[in-house]
């Protein structure tokens, strides 16, 4: 296969872009896109690089989002093929990143060299936002990207996110929001001392234990039309001094709240304080500590023109109607949101994201630039 979106996808393949590297491939994009006639700035802050790529002028501003960044590979030696250089096997293409989501951003560039090319004056402005900040701690990437887009006035009314979003098949499912997302990070202060003396000490895992099975028994909300119910899912869990006759004199615990519209977070942070503070756990004061990470906002995007372009390029193309779903982790949509923009997203098979020998299936490769200069089309021309 020589075809534009397996050649952009397999140059970025070979470039190690583990997150926040981008590892030069913002520089191809950007090369690319500049000979088709759009204008190209690069924001680098801290380690992270961000491409902003726009053609035409106006609105509506129709975004493409993705990440040239990319998760560990792992052992390279339990891959069957180096992880790093693309290998073509039983019609599918192999490589880190080949899901998640090089073949997306690939798509994306292609979509618009081609989109520029057969509509020089189309309506309002297509655009591609590109980062190497979503695998990591996602600070300097869009969500950085996006704070300068409001200190501009830069609008945004539409983006379509290309993360690996199919679960069988290309279209089967569109996310149309995703939940929020609350990390606790919490330190239970106890007193060190012997197993045999627990008089003389403050254990803190007896203190946290039946607080810990209060805030797993909650039921934090009902969910409603556009998200399922909160979940809390405690993620680690550590205390002790490797003897088994010491007391330990502290508790450590992170967990994480999934929730949509039908809690806040600051509710959320509220109820579960109290729910520790009524088990015993005070906090502050050199007390045990309670320390708050919000991830994202949850979001739902409702029927709108970019919704129902999305649905009607698949319906097309893919002869489907897809699960519209607000499920899954995060994304950088998260950040788009808040600027008052629509934002689905839509990309490839996502069985084999984060894995060895991740994957992407060629003929899904091939129909992706396609779906998404449809949805441009149908937007812009």
């Amino acid at each position: 296969m020589r075809s534009p979106v397996f050649e952009l996808t397999c140059e970025l393949i070979r470039r190690a872009s583990v997150t926040p590297e981008d590892a030069g491939c913002q520089a191809v994009i950007g090369e690319r896109l500049a000979r088709a006639g759009f204008a190209v700035e690069h924001l680098r802050y801290g380690d992270v690089d961000n491409l902003w790529a726009t053609h035409g002028d106006g609105a509506p501003v129709l975004v493409f989002l993705g990440h040239t960044d990319v998760v560990p590979s792992g052992p390279a030696a339990n891959w069957t093929s180096p992880p790093f250089e693309p290998v073509v096997r039983d019609g599918r293409l192999y490589g880190r990143g080949a899901a998640d989501m090089k073949s997306g951003v690939a798509a994306m560039v292609v979509a618009l060299e081609d989109f520029a090319r057969a509509h020089p004056g189309h309506a309002g402005t297509i655009a591609l936002l590109v980062t190497s900040d979503e695998e990591g701690a996602s600070i300097d990437g869009v969500r950085r990207v996006a704070d300068e887009f409001r200190h501009r006035g830069q609008r945004i009314d539409a983006c379509v996110v290309g993360e690996p979003s199919s679960k069988q098949r290309l279209g089967d499912l569109v996310r149309i929001g995703r939940r929020g997302s609350l990390t606790g990070r919490l330190a239970v202060r106890g007193v060190q001392g012997h197993v045999a003396y627990p008089e003389k000490a403050d254990n803190p895992i007896h203190a946290f234990a039946p607080a810990l099975a209060a805030l797993a028994r909650e039921r934090w909300d009902e969910g409603n039309e556009a998200f399922p119910p909160t979940s809390f899912q405690l993620s680690n869990l550590n205390a002790g001094t490797g003897a088994d006759n010491v007391i330990p004199g502290e508790l450590r615990a992170v967990f994480n709240f999934r929730f949509g519209t039908a809690s806040s977070a600051s509710g959320l942070r509220e109820r579960t304080e109290a729910i520790l503070r009524g088990h015993g756990i005070e906090l502050g004061d050199g007390a045990s500590t309670l320390d708050w990470w919000l991830s994202g906002e949850p979001f739902a995007t409702p029927t709108g023109p970019l919704r129902r372009a999305a649905l009607a390029a698949i319906d097309e193309l893919c002869g489907m109607e897809p699960e519209l779903s607000t499920g899954g982790g995060t994304s950088d949509g998260r950040f788009i949101a808040p600027l008052g923009a629509e934002v689905v997203e839509l990309g490839v098979c996502n069985a084999s994201i984060h894995k060895i020998d991740e994957h992407v299936a060629l003929d899904e490769l091939e129909r992706l630039p396609v779906l998404y200069r449809a949805i441009a089309e149908r937007m812009l021309a």
